[in-house]
């Protein structure tokens, strides 16, 4: 945790960008029964009954202190679009000596992806330009790309999506203004606070603290 709490304390470094990243599944729900039309002054209704057309994975990240953003959504997240995603990533920072990735432990989220995938030489020059940095287990919350996942889902994900296409189409016009307006990230958890705040937790490890 404090690593962490220290990279996201550094200043902004051009050629050492942090970037947080993460996935989570979004289900595909569909109407079963045609929802009344919208009236003037009068909130749109929906039927109960859905009907759930399968699953696909949203992969994001967020560079918090400049606000650029990156998205993909994919029909499953497996060590093959783990690399697709970095891969992409990657070509976002060309100038970057390391893109200090914060990440949770999944077991997706190293540099076997890229071995199982690309070829041995591009696999190695991939893995290269990431400096990755892991969140503790059951910490998502430390991972600044959950704020932004909770965004997404208050205009996108928080209502019936039917297909893939629509979803995707959606989420990217949401994330294209958003990086257009340069929302930016401005976390205030430090260590000194989290070693207030948690001190508890600090004392199991050890009572000098």
């Amino acid at each position: 945790m404090e690593q962490v709490l220290w990279l996201y304390q550094q200043i902004y470094e051009p050629e050492y960008p942090v970037v947080c990243f993460d996935e989570r599944p979004c289900f595909l729900i569909g109407d079963s029964v045609e929802s009344i039309s919208m009236q003037t002054g009068k909130v749109k209704k929906e039927h109960y009954a859905y009907e759930k057309n399968g699953s696909c994975a949203l992969l994001a990240t967020i560079e918090p202190l400049t606000g650029k953003r990156l998205v993909q959504v994919h029909s499953q997240r497996t060590k093959k679009e783990y690399t697709i995603f970095m891969i992409e990533l990657a070509k976002n920072y060309p100038n970057a000596k390391k893109i200090r990735l914060v990440q949770d432990n999944l077991n997706t989220h190293n540099t076997s992806s890229f071995y199982e995938n690309l070829p041995a030489d591009e696999a190695f020059e991939l893995a290269q330009k990431f400096e990755f940095y892991y969140t503790p287990k059951s910490a998502s919350w430390l991972n600044m790309i959950e704020i932004e996942f909770s965004a997404l889902s208050k205009q996108c994900l928080n209502r019936r999506i039917p297909t893939k296409e629509l979803l995707e189409k959606e989420i990217l016009t949401i994330v294209k203004e958003r990086n257009d307006k340069q929302i930016k990230i401005d976390w205030q958890f430090s260590i000194q606070k989290a070693r207030t705040k948690l001190n508890r937790h600090y004392n199991k490890v050890n009572d000098s603290n």
